[in-house]
């Protein structure tokens, strides 16, 4: 019982580490312009954590199953605190991160208008392949420069 005590703890520490982790993620997105960088090394650390708490959900459910428990971890009081706990942060962890997605769909969302914007004048140059400048055509009146 120890062993599945240890697993419990293990996980709501790392439920703890991305909660920080995802903070520092949604403080990234509400910044008027992404850090790419800072953005990939926080997916990063996310990822790890994530890949972590999946290995942990393993052999938390493997420890079970020799001990004939399972979660919620009925009248075994310190285990099902640890499992109540889990439950609130992953919650909360939901919720957040549904908030983080919106956030980036947002950015994603400004950054193809931006994108969309650019592309009809994409290959429009002011010269010519003679190095001769070429008229512009701006709101409907075509500019010689």
């Amino acid at each position: 019982m120890e062993n599945l005590q240890s697993i419990l703890e293990q996980l709501l520490n790392n439920l703890r580490e991305l909660d920080v982790v995802m903070a520092e993620e949604q403080t990234l997105l509400c910044a008027g312009h992404i850090n790419s960088i800072a953005l990939q090394q926080v997916t990063e650390k996310k990822t790890s954590l994530l890949a972590t708490m999946q290995h942990l959900e393993v052999r938390r459910h493997a420890t079970e199953s020799t001990l004939k428990l399972q979660a919620p971890y009925d009248g075994v009081e310190k285990l099902s605190d640890y499992w109540q706990q889990v439950q609130e942060l992953t919650r909360r962890l939901n919720n957040q991160n549904k908030h983080n997605g919106l956030l980036l769909n947002r950015h994603i969302a400004y950054t193809n208008e931006a994108i969309n914007i650019l592309r009809p004048r994409h290959g429009q140059g002011l010269y010519g392949p003679d190095g001769q400048s070429k008229g512009v055509i701006v709101g409907g009146r075509k500019i010689t420069f």
